[in-house]
């Protein structure tokens, strides 16, 4: 729809040359920007290169008539508005009209003032509609970045993000890799939420839960003499997102109906025989790169190219240290709230752990980690006595308030880095405003603390990729 500091454009579609050339002529002198035509087909031609915000037609005309050029219009341009023109006497072409999507109609002889009318109403109808999906969109949008494991400002977290705006309106097949707990499943939900199938289903099979036999029945469904006994997550997901967790877990006998279906878009159920087509975007992730698994022989290595079209990773909470504090805090009101306690934030020493904890089990680990802290917590701040043992055993800052005289002056600057972020909810943008500093020295003082030997803490060993 043209915005407010352009005219309205209006296609107006008639077989009657008077008429139309009339009708063209008035809506312009009202500032309209109008085309014409004489037929459907035409008036198809005209929108290769000129996109209508408003089409007003006449429903009987020689060609293609007006409900047929109404549906392939909106094929091309689903917002445009639709005004249908019928004879008198023949008010039933317009209701049929009505009924398949126009937005009103007009008997003819048309009543130039009535028409000026309706086409404002129609006009301001569509906009509406607009700006009410624009609205949900953001909505989802915000709903979706404030969800506990999708919030962060680190570089990696923000370009990960970009990624998937980028690649969310396109069908093609997500590969999702990254370590346990780094939130695949959440990411996957975010590529839906932002995709065009977002008011459609979002289904989720477990390739790693169940034998074989179980796992063809619940990807594909079961029919009897031609009667569905159980429809599969592929039939659930239809016009959706199935999601497929843990896929080199799937057996190689249904890693073969999964590449017929993801190359012809079609499948049997089990005990069927007659295909079955189906609109479905396929999301799988995996802890382990596909080719490792094709090298392995547990793997076909044909199905990972049609299943690794984009391939998003989710960076584990070591690679965006910058988000823990964020994260903890989230989590910190979280499970405050729903335990009726009044916790006001983290110690210097125990925000220290957490940040130069290297997190094995990423963002799940940290949220149980804090839940745990909430239950033990006796004070309005968490103390590391709060904290799992684990993290109290492989992090050991003394975290103790720095003297002065008797402190470097590196010593001073990491205890005031620590205490305002803690103060400004782990932000590196509000700390550093706060302390007069950049947000990327912020960030470069966070890893370095972290392996770095000063007061007192010693570097922390990273653990191996075997672990």
């Amino acid at each position: 729809m043209s915005s407010s500091h352009q005219p309205v454009r209006v296609l107006v579609c008639d077989d009657e040359p008077a008429a139309r050339s009339a009708l063209a002529e008035m809506l312009r002198d009202e500032g309209y920007e109008v085309q014409s035509a004489a037929d459907g087909y035409k008036a198809l031609g005209k929108t290769d290169s000129w996109e209508p915000d408003v089409l007003i037609t006449d429903v009987h005309m020689p060609a293609l008539g007006g409900i047929e050029l109404m549906t392939k219009l909106r094929e091309k341009f689903p917002d445009v508005a639709v005004v249908v023109m019928t004879g008198f006497g023949s008010v039933e072409g317009a209701v049929e009209a009505m009924h398949l999507g126009a937005d009103d109609y007009l008997s003819k002889p048309i009543h130039f003032p009535q028409l000026l009318m309706v086409l404002r109403r129609v006009i301001q109808h569509r906009a509406l509609q607009r700006e009410t999906q624009q609205l949900r969109d953001a909505l989802r949008e915000r709903t979706a970045e404030e969800s506990s494991e999708l919030i962060g400002q680190s570089r990696a977290f923000r370009e990960l993000l970009d990624l998937v705006r980028q690649i969310a309106d396109a069908p093609a097949s997500v590969l999702i890799l990254g370590e346990t707990g780094t939130g695949k499943r959440t990411l996957a939900e975010l590529v839906h939420r932002w995709s065009p199938r977002k008011d459609a289903a979002f289904t989720t099979l477990r390739c790693s839960a169940g034998d074989e036999k179980t796992l063809e029945r619940e990807l594909f469904g079961e029919e009897s003499a031609g009667n569905t006994i159980y429809a599969g997550a592929i039939e659930k997901s239809e016009g959706g997102t199935l999601y497929l967790p843990d896929i080199t877990a799937l057996p190689m006998s249904l890693q073969a109906r999964l590449l017929q279906f993801v190359q012809e878009r079609r499948f049997k159920r089990v005990g069927g025989s007659e295909y079955i087509q189906a609109d479905v975007r396929i999301v799988s992730a995996s802890d382990q790169e596909l080719g490792r698994a094709v090298q392995n022989g547990t793997f076909r290595e044909d199905l990972s190219y049609r299943l690794n079209v984009v391939t998003l990773r989710t960076p584990s909470l070591r690679e965006r240290r910058e988000d823990i504090a964020l994260l903890a805090t989230k989590f910190l009101r979280k499970f405050a709230r729903q335990s009726g306690k009044a916790i006001a934030g983290f110690s210097e020493r125990t925000l220290g752990i957490l940040l130069d904890f290297d997190w094995p089990g990423n963002i799940r680990q940290l949220e149980q980690s804090i839940e745990r802290a909430v239950v033990m917590a006796r004070s309005a701040e968490l103390a590391p006595r709060d904290l799992p043992r684990e993290l109290l055993t492989r992090s050991r800052d003394n975290g103790s308030v720095p003297v002065i005289p008797g402190s470097s002056l590196r010593e001073i600057e990491r205890y005031a880095i620590l205490r305002t972020l803690e103060h400004v909810g782990g932000s590196t943008s509000k700390a550093a405003k706060i302390l007069g500093i950049s947000p990327r020295k912020i960030q470069y003082r966070l890893n370095e603390y972290r392996i770095t030997p000063q007061s007192g803490l010693p570097s922390v060993t990273r653990p191996s990729a075997s672990s």
